[in-house]
């Protein structure tokens, strides 16, 4: 079985295996890929898919003979690419798929980070799988992420993930280039990503892809220091994710450097400044120290200082007691309106409802 101690997985999909021939989608290594994501589903782990491939997919649409390509010209290539990609993709499963697309704007904007934060948490209680890629046809170069391995390692982080599997077209990180070393030796397992481990790393060997073994070290050390286990594996090969659905470890694992939940409790706690406080009833107390709900309207008594929707907040009881520290969905003036609501009277009041929760369980740390 897959390792049970991932319930959320992210698994990164590269150009390379999307269009191996750069003549469009192809479903020669995505097969497997789709299976393994349909058995991960079934045993009960949630998992986001991060897939590139649209500039590649759409790459015989547009004619253009020179290298490099243009970013106007692949602009145009990734819009057309990315309706197929999708497509693709959709042909695959059974179930329902999304398409979100992102910049690194959007993943450095507060509130728009919040955003796709509550957008993604909400596919995945639905049963809808995420497909998430960069937005090539409009972002510039001061917008870009830049490749989808550090792309696919920001979204692990964003929803909390267990693990990160990068699928790439050799087995996982070698001593040497495997391709040009013969001797080179595979490595299985990283305790500690420094800088003999990207001395082993090289560019990308393939014509359609922007990454190689560098970003994908880069992905990892990014991932793991937040508590992300990360795996770097042949998604050419079927028998890699049989062996991940046997509990088996495939291509080499980077070791997290810290408890995922400790490492969030951590950066809540220490690294963000609160901005006020609400008051809960006693009720609210009781479902968030002992049942690690979420906090609704309803159980909001007092708000207390000016903060913005994505500011951190203490959450007190009525005797001002600090009990935890939280992220919240909604400003203080938004909140002085909706406190001791249902969640279903909040659209009348205010006119919209980004969230039911006020703040999720997510993003809550527990002072003690």
């Amino acid at each position: 079985m897959l390792n049970s101690a991932w319930r959320r997985i992210v698994i990164k999909v590269g150009s390379a295996l999307i269009s191996p021939d750069a003549k469009g989608c192809s479903t020669r290594y995505l097969l497997a890929i789709a299976r393994f994501i349909s058995e991960c589903r079934q045993l009960g782990t949630e998992v986001v898919l991060v897939s590139s491939g649209s500039v590649a997919a759409g790459r015989s649409a547009i004619a253009f003979a020179h290298q490099p390509l243009p970013i106007n010209i692949k602009q145009a290539m990734a819009a057309v690419g990315q309706t197929q990609m999708m497509a693709t993709w959709s042909n695959l499963f059974d179930f329902r798929c999304a398409q979100i697309l992102l910049t690194h704007d959007d993943l450095a904007d507060r509130r728009r980070y919040l955003n796709i934060d509550n957008t993604l948490r909400t596919l995945l209680a639905n049963q809808v799988l995420p497909i998430v890629n960069e937005n090539d046809s409009v972002a510039t170069a001061e917008l870009k992420v830049g490749d989808n391995d550090n792309l696919a390692a920001m979204v692990a982080v964003l929803v909390d993930a267990d693990a990160l599997i990068i699928c790439s077209d050799i087995d996982g990180l070698y001593s040497a280039n495997p391709r040009t070393t013969p001797e080179a030796r595979f490595i299985p397992k990283v305790a500690q990503i420094d800088a003999g481990i990207y001395a082993m790393a090289g560019g990308s060997h393939h014509a359609i892809g922007t990454g190689g073994m560098l970003t994908k070290i880069q992905a990892a050390e990014k991932a793991t220091k937040l508590g992300v286990d990360t795996l770097i594996i042949n998604g050419q090969k079927a028998g890699s994710f049989d062996m991940l659905l046997r509990g088996e470890q495939a291509g080499t694992l980077f070791l997290r450097q810290q408890d995922r939940l400790s490492a969030k409790k951590h950066w809540l706690l220490n690294s963000l400044k609160s901005q006020g406080s609400i008051v809960l009833d006693s009720g609210a107390v009781q479902a968030l120290l002992h049942k690690g709900a979420s906090l609704l309207a309803k159980g909001v008594t007092a708000v207390n200082g000016r903060f913005d929707k994505g500011d951190a907040i203490w959450l007190c009881d009525s005797g001002g007691k600090q009990l935890a520290k939280g992220i919240c969905q909604y400003s203080a003036t938004e909140l002085q309106l909706i406190k001791g609501l249902h969640s279903q009277q909040i659209a009348d009041t205010l006119g919209f409802c980004p969230s039911e929760e006020v703040v999720h369980r997510d993003d809550i740390a527990l002072t003690s």
